[in-house]
């Protein structure tokens, strides 16, 4: 890939996330005070972030893939429903991860 590729990329990007900010800022504000807009908002972090913790844990390139991140992840969800410390429940997660890891 030439440099003048990746600056093109680059400024194109750039322009492109500046756009949709400034678009953004210019919806008018009676359509953000609409309930059910703000409802589905709220739960489009939700919907991401499982996502990616999905991708991050159970894939591997294009594959699905049973391994020690899941592990982790199930103690993770486990210490979250017993309302445990979000160190408590990153440290259990790894700890679990790091243990399946080595006697695997």
């Amino acid at each position: 890939m030439s440099a003048s590729f990746s600056w093109t990329v680059l400024l194109a990007t750039s322009a492109l996330c500046f756009s949709i900010k400034f678009l953004g800022h210019s919806v008018p504000e009676r359509w953000i005070a609409n309930p059910r807009l703000q409802r589905i908002n709220a739960l489009i972090p939700i919907a991401l972030l499982s996502a990616l913790v999905v991708a991050q844990g159970l894939v591997t390139k294009s594959h699905v893939v049973i391994d020690h991140r899941l592990a982790g992840l199930i103690v993770a969800v486990v210490a979250l429903i017993a309302r445990a410390p979000f160190p408590v429940v990153v440290v259990a997660a790894a700890v679990t991860s790091a243990a399946v890891y080595h006697w695997r």
